[in-house]
């Protein structure tokens, strides 16, 4: 539960608060469109997959390697340590991605495939899921704000003129997050169905 103190006639004292929690929502939400493969290549691709090496627990690839995309379809990985290269590699090839890594002994190549049509057409629709979560978390948060102005309202901690002003706020503040979420996610549609 959000714990903040209203005070009548504090405006301030709801409003950052709750839009501290709803931009909590689109940094979510903007890491989560990392993940979705665009025409590009993009080293978030990669960079979570875990990697089993020195006999030690696994870690995630950007923790043993440095990666980057040199080009609009090329991914390189390059090992802090060359041992690692196999695991990486195997680690790449047996992960839900669907990438071929090529390793010359110093570093490993991936080049993406072009995609087609059907598989921008899921993303489009894995990107609309991600956009109706986004959505649901920050009707959440408003949810929680305006559980909290109702029960101030209720033990009389604010007044009937104050708990509209609020209610008005809440409304206007999730209004403004949720268009921005549109807004994030019709560029990133914009740039998966781009060839």
């Amino acid at each position: 539960m959000i714990g903040i103190k209203l005070v009548e006639n504090d405006i301030k004292s709801f409003q950052t608060p709750m839009e501290t929690e709803m931009q909590k929502v689109i940094k979510f939400f903007e890491q989560e469109l990392t993940k979705i493969r665009t025409g590009r290549a993009h080293t978030s691709l990669v960079e979570d997959v875990m990697v089993t090496g020195y006999d030690a627990a696994p870690m995630k690839l950007q923790h043993v390697a440095v990666l980057s995309a040199p080009e609009s379809r090329l991914l390189i990985i390059q090992p802090w340590d060359a041992a690692m290269i196999e695991p990486i590699e195997k680690a790449i090839t047996t992960s839900d991605l669907g990438l071929t890594p090529v390793n010359d002994g110093k570093i490993i190549r991936i080049t993406l495939p072009e995609m087609s049509t059907n598989r921008r057409d899921e993303l489009v629709k894995l990107l609309h899921k991600k956009n109706n979560e986004s959505k649901e978390r920050a009707r959440e948060v408003r949810k929680e704000f305006n559980n909290l102005i109702r029960d101030a309202k209720k033990d009389k901690k604010i007044s009937e003129n104050f708990f509209n002003r609020l209610e008005d706020i809440l409304q206007k503040v999730t209004d403004k997050f949720i268009a921005q979420i549109d807004q994030l996610t019709e560029k990133k549609e914009k740039d998966i169905k781009t060839v």
